[in-house]
């Protein structure tokens, strides 16, 4: 199977360390160059033969809107932004997929197959032989207030639901990120961690006892809430 020659642009050399890593990871994708600058970008697309752009759409020379309206219809486009508002924007300019940052692995494969199907629809059956759920990350990368922080999977004992932000505590301490429950829930590998209540994600390996419907983790008491009780406790002796 040829694979798919990639390109990423983005203007934070971290998010393009981040979504190199994914490619790498992906059999069918060819990551052919990576740029922080979009106007290189479009001499890239030009000059070798790019397939695929993973393309930020916030960039101070030229915004990823922009981008696409110059490149035509030379390659196919996977969006990548912190912004969900541009959603919207980036469909009707025909994009394979919009990915919202911090991006998790297994949504950046889907991505990946959705435009796989897009560019050689009969490859599509090969490509879902491969399980990126076989390849659970180790880390995961949270945006605080004033930094983006990796965070190792390891550490995280649980995260609490904060109206706005989430705190996932680890065993050094709280780290605070604005961005909803569900979005972090996305990113967790299914086997390692349970939504247990609207408020709390637990981490399976450093539960030391769960009795009447509480979770003890350290010196903390979770409780479990009644829409979860009976996913939890089915996940739980399974493990």
């Amino acid at each position: 199977m040829k694979p798919l020659r990639c390109l990423i642009i983005d203007d934070k050399p971290l998010a393009i360390d981040i979504l190199a890593n994914y490619a790498g990871k992906i059999p069918f994708l060819q990551l052919v160059s990576t740029t922080t600058n979009p106007i290189e970008g479009l001499q890239i697309v030009r000059g070798q033969n790019i397939d695929l752009v993973f393309l930020d759409i916030q960039m101070p020379e030229l915004t990823g809107l922009q981008f696409i309206k110059i490149a035509g219809r030379q390659c196919k486009i996977i969006l990548t932004t912190a912004y969900a508002e541009y959603a919207l924007d980036g469909y009707e300019h025909d994009v394979v997929d919009y990915l919202l940052k911090p991006i998790s692995f297994e949504r950046f494969y889907r991505a990946a197959e959705k435009a796989l199907q897009a560019i050689s629809p009969g490859l599509q059956a090969i490509a879902t032989d491969i399980k990126p759920t076989d390849q659970s990350p180790e880390y995961l990368f949270v945006k605080t207030e004033h930094r983006i922080q990796k965070i190792d999977l390891k550490e995280i004992l649980f995260i609490e639901g904060l109206q706005n932000y989430i705190a996932i505590s680890t065993g050094s301490g709280k780290v605070l990120s604005l961005q909803t429950l569900k979005k972090i829930e996305e990113q967790l590998p299914a086997k390692e961690f349970a939504r247990v209540h609207k408020s709390f994600i637990v981490a399976l390996r450093h539960i030391s006892s769960i009795e009447r419907g509480r979770i003890s983790i350290g010196a903390e008491v979770i409780p479990v809430g009644d829409s979860y009780r009976e996913g939890f406790y089915r996940l739980v002796d399974k493990g």
